[in-house]
């Protein structure tokens, strides 16, 4: 092998050295059938100089017998290692290859075209940082493309690179080229996948794969092999959430006890606090430890073993986290899964779930969607067969402590196992905690139907029922004007109710603290009270937090889009700061409150309120009479029927 570093002869100490400070890219190559993918592996290999000469003979050995490619050399040789693959010129199953240039390293995964083939390619995808997604100039984009495109973005990769294959039969066209970007261009907006890029080449012939070539001068990005090299794969890298599951207790004498595993997200010193989850424990770490000794700082892909200052219980399976980012926990999630094998989802059967170093037992309990993977149509479905995607629900018999799969791919993921078997039958990615919003009321529970019909309630209240839903930052006067908006509801003659956000966390949601999960599962329950007090004619007025825009739609569905009224509070942060007697925001900010909307978590500001108001500059009174103005407008407030 002719290696581009002459190191490798000369001082081997100094090149393994070079070599390991290089970092590490994973990619995938995908496309339809015969677009060329294995030929631009090898393309790389064989261009950049990392084939073995024993190698490149049996090549042209087997290129004699078994190639593909005509007169010149079938270079998918290199890749295709199944007879059957280099019988029929075609993937079958996911070929992993390793090579280095100058200045990273790398490891391809080449999956198969085939839609049967789908769990393989999941298979591939699941820890690759890019995708190269193959289109034969001739063909354009075909549903494979879709297909292909639609895992790539299920499974979280945000670094796409589409590779407009053998421009040689398309004589090297620019409007061609350009007609396919135009297409994927579409795909790519209504898959969210962000800024493609897009290059041509022949990999057969070698155009613009590591060297430019000089059939495309009109093309001025960089070649492949610039690309591989270049581009960015560490700028979306969570360094603030730390993420550490633990895979192995070591104790090699009395003396030490370490807990060792790869961080997963985030960045640890020795002397920081971390939680330790399950048991919400908290310690601090004295030091970590790897091969080569001591580090003062760790991050994410670095495998270490931490010490704790502190004697606590952590075991396998336990996850090291920052304080103020715990894991979301739930026995219930909803999750994306790819079924990967031939016998079917056995609705009566229990699965064993491993997730990370965890392992529980589950059940998959709902299937809420499933995915044409050709069309990307979303259908109901009963059944999950062999490479089906489908959205479903997973019940766990313990709770499962997890990240979205968008916020962590690690923390975010799970394997389906048959108990009898051992084998994986199915991948997940988790959305969120399912809770109660997904869950499924057993058929024989019939809701009960009221003798008293909402019209006769409308004529004897003279008001037709509707939610009023205030929300706004802690401190931006939500209760205060859900207050005086009652009170002079009252006054003139209205039957209310209402649900102020305190009282509801004084009672019927007690048990429930402040995680995402638990705030969603308050605005449930207050939507339920607000839906059955609704039903008997009377208005509710509810004031929320409710920080994420997912929960407040969720409410205005399960109430009903012609009875909800939603009012935003849009008052300054500074502003609602002063008005914070308690302390909140200042105890937020020293990190004492986790999760706190405004300071260390989010607020999704509502799009499309009925009403946004500001009480920093208008009065109560004019805010009160601008939410009737909405109320009569709406004919809510009158007992004549809404037309």
């Amino acid at each position: 092998m002719s290696h581009q570093s002459d190191l490798i002869a000369t001082d081997i100490d100094a090149y393994l050295a070079e070599h390991e400070r290089k970092d590490l890219l994973r990619f995938l190559t995908c496309g339809s059938v015969d677009d060329g993918k294995s030929t631009l592996i090898g393309r790389l290999l064989h261009d950049s100089k990392m084939v073995y000469e024993d190698q490149l003979a049996a090549l042209h050995k087997d290129n004699d017998s078994v190639g593909n490619a005509g007169d010149h050399l079938d270079l998918a040789l290199l890749t295709d290692g199944l007879k059957a693959e280099r019988e029929q010129g075609i993937t079958i199953d996911v070929a992993y290859r390793y090579f280095s240039t100058a200045k990273r390293k790398f490891i391809i995964a080449d999956t198969p075209g085939h839609e049967q083939y789908t769990r393989n390619m999941v298979t591939g995808a699941s820890t690759c940082d890019l995708a190269i997604i193959l289109i034969d100039a001739r063909h354009g984009v075909l549903a494979q493309t879709k297909r292909h495109s639609y895992i790539a973005s299920l499974l979280g990769i945000d670094n796409v690179a589409v590779a407009i294959n053998k421009m040689d039969l398309a004589d090297y066209s620019q409007d061609r080229f350009d007609e396919i970007v135009a297409d994927y261009t579409a795909i790519a907006d209504q898959l969210g996948i962000h800024d493609p890029t897009f290059m041509p080449m022949s990999a057969l012939l070698g155009d613009n794969v590591v060297d430019k070539g000089d059939n495309l001068d009109w093309y001025d990005g960089p070649t492949m092999m610039q690309f591989l090299e270049t581009v960015d794969v560490e700028s979306g890298r969570d360094l603030d959430r730390f993420r550490f599951p633990v895979q192995m207790v070591s104790r090699p004498n009395l003396n030490f006890r370490g807990f060792a595993g790869t961080i997963s997200a985030g960045l640890i010193h020795p002397g920081d606090e971390v939680r330790v989850q399950p048991s919400g424990i908290r310690t601090t770490v004295e030091r970590i430890f790897t091969f080569d000794g001591d580090l003062d700082v760790a991050g994410p892909g670095q495998a270490v073993t931490i010490t704790t200052a502190e004697e606590v219980d952590i075991s396998r399976g336990d996850v090291l986290v920052s304080p103020a980012d715990p894991l979301q926990r739930s026995n219930e999630v909803d999750a994306m899964v790819v079924w990967m094998s031939e016998s079917g989802l056995d609705f009566t059967k229990e699965y064993i779930v491993q997730q990370g170093n965890r392992r529980v037992n589950a059940r998959i309990s709902a299937i809420h969607e499933r995915v044409d993977i050709n069309t990307l149509a979303k259908a109901p479905a009963t059944s999950l067969d062999l490479n089906d995607i489908a959205r479903v629900t997973l019940s766990a018999d313990t709770e499962l402590l997890f990240d979205p799969y968008t916020v962590n791919r690690q923390t975010g993921s799970f394997i389906v196992i048959d108990r009898l078997t051992n084998a994986t039958v199915g991948a997940g990615m988790i959305r969120s905690a399912a809770g109660a919003w997904e869950s499924k009321v057993d058929a024989r529970v019939i809701r009960a139907v009221s003798e008293v019909q909402d019209a006769e309630r409308s004529i004897r209240y003279g008001q037709r029922p509707c939610t009023i839903f205030i929300t706004g930052l802690t401190g931006a006067g939500k209760s205060t004007l859900g207050k005086a908006l009652e009170r002079t509801m009252f006054d003139r003659g209205r039957a209310i109710v209402r649900l102020d956000g305190s009282n509801m966390r004084l009672g019927i949601s007690r048990d429930l603290g402040f995680a995402t999960q638990e705030r969603s599962e308050n605005v449930r329950r207050t939507a339920e009270v607000a839906r059955l007090v609704n039903s008997q004619g009377l208005i509710a007025i509810a004031s929320l937090v409710a920080p994420k825009s997912e929960a407040r739609e969720r409410a205005k569905e399960l109430i009903g889009d012609d009875r909800f009224v939603e009012v935003f509070l849009d008052t300054p942060v500074d502003v609602c700061r002063e008005r914070d007697d308690a302390g909140l925001y200042e105890a937020a900010d020293r990190g004492e409150i986790p999760m706190f909307p405004g300071v260390s978590a989010s607020y999704d500001r509502p799009t499309d309120a009925d009403l946004v108001l500001d009480n920093s500059v208008e009065s109560l009174e004019s805010c009160v009479k601008r939410i009737f103005a909405i109320l009569d407008g709406r004919g809510l407030l009158s007992a004549a029927p809404l037309s």
